[in-house]
């Protein structure tokens, strides 16, 4: 079962190439799905990395480009083929709320499960969707149309049993989810067993920023200190900072430079410009300022 882990569908950018898919991404929380984006393709890359579409329910569109939505229309039809009853939570900037209604009712109506649209505003940092595995939170971004990252936050996994203490104590079954939250256990003659000599900390929780597309902007970085991971546009080398700049993106430069400043302890960058034969330019770039630097890649699983 995977912990928490983030699977790259695509990280290339609006122009087509035969080496990067459209922007998509998938979270894998313990067997439960959440999407980021889906451009072009995203349907096919869930079937080549055996990512089952059962277990999905919540996908997060950042904006309303077609490299990060165009994907939508398929996946939906998709889902209504294979029978799904359950309702699909999509969220994202109130335009995306606009061009869901137009698709649906040109592509997909009849459909045996309801599409639930929650807008998101793009200048506000706040939490949009909560269960109970997770929280997620909007990442106001800069960009040329309303657009947002979003930030997961693991929530706090229960602390580990001592096995050894709990069988010398013989403590029942029932007393176990108790403890694990913190209690104390009382045995039969009165003796109390405090809590920190029957288990160990619990796992720290995970946290996931998003964040793309966006010209460099340093308003973010208080919103992903110190983040697990970081996955950040790098569209353009420094050699293209004027068109970055045009274009509302960034450089690989300007990714790690945020990141840097964050205090993130890995990161991911993607969004490749099609301009460029091959992205180790780009890491290169990005390793003098951000020695933890991973390209983004198809069929990368990224461990959180």
């Amino acid at each position: 079962m995977a912990d928490f882990d983030v699977n790259i569908l695509g990280c290339g950018s609006a122009l087509p190439t035969t080496r990067h898919m459209a922007t998509s991404q998938i979270i894998n929380l313990r067997d439960k799905l959440y999407m980021i984006d889906c451009g072009e393709g995203t349907q096919l890359q869930m079937r080549r990395m055996r990512i089952k579409f059962s277990r999905l329910n919540h996908i997060f569109i950042s904006h309303l480009h077609g490299d990060h939505c165009l994907g939508l229309p398929g996946l939906i039809s998709t889902f209504g083929m294979l029978g799904r009853t359950g309702d699909l939570f999509i969220y994202g900037p109130k335009d995306i709320g606009n061009y869901l209604n137009s698709i649906n009712d040109l592509f997909n109506k009849n459909l045996p499960f309801n599409v639930v649209f929650k807008s998101v505003d793009t200048k506000d940092h706040s939490l949009i969707m909560e269960d109970r595995s997770l929280k997620v939170y909007s990442i106001p971004l800069h960009h040329r149309i309303p657009t947002c990252g979003f930030l997961f936050i693991e929530k706090q996994k229960e602390m580990h049993l001592r096995k050894d203490i709990i069988d010398f104590y013989q403590i029942p079954i029932k007393s176990l989810n108790l403890i694990k939250q913190g209690h104390d256990f009382t045995c039969e003659n009165g003796e109390v067993i405090p809590n920190k000599h029957l288990t160990l900390p619990a796992s720290p929780a995970k946290k996931y920023a998003y964040c793309s597309d966006t010209a460099y902007y340093p308003e973010i970085i208080p919103l992903i200190k110190n983040v697990d991971l970081l996955y950040h546009e790098a569209t353009f080398a420094d050699s293209d900072m004027a068109r970055a700049k045009e274009t509302f993106h960034s450089t690989a430069t300007q990714a790690a430079i945020i990141a840097q400043k964050a205090n993130v302890k890995k990161l991911i960058i993607g969004h490749f410009s099609a301009r460029y034969e091959s992205e180790l330019q780009l890491k290169a770039e990005a390793d003098k300022i951000f020695p933890n630097t991973i390209l983004a890649n198809e069929g990368l699983i990224l461990r959180v």
